[in-house]
């Protein structure tokens, strides 16, 4: 299996939070399922799935506090799943006040106090 390169500016944290994703593909085409939150950032999310959607899809999903929406970077299989990278557009960043996961772990400060 390729290994991607780590393209991200951000650092991402882990998570779990259930999702209700929508997406519209180049085509038109939609489609709406359940999602588990794998790990989020400011500019982007993975999203773990049982089906794939295609690239380039508008994909949004709905917190109390703030509206998701952007772009499938990839979409690749493996065991459990499907994993779809998604960039948000540049007008949603995300903020742990306005959306917290149901489990967030940051791994910078798990780190950090393990230095101590």
């Amino acid at each position: 299996m390729p290994v991607m390169e780590e393209r991200r500016s951000e650092a991402r944290m882990l998570c779990a939070d259930m999702l209700e994703v929508s997406w519209k593909d180049s085509a038109g085409e939609s489609g709406k399922a359940v999602a588990l939150l794998e790990d989020i950032s400011p500019s982007g999310a993975c999203l773990q799935l049982e089906v794939a959607i295609p690239l380039a899809s508008e994909i949004r999903w709905n917190s109390p506090k703030q509206e998701f929406k952007g772009y499938v970077r990839y979409c690749v299989y493996r065991e459990i799943g499907y994993f779809v990278g998604v960039e948000f557009t540049s007008s949603v960043r995300w903020s742990s006040k306005r959306y917290k996961p149901q489990h967030l772990l940051n791994l910078q400060n798990l780190v950090a106090s393990g230095k101590k």
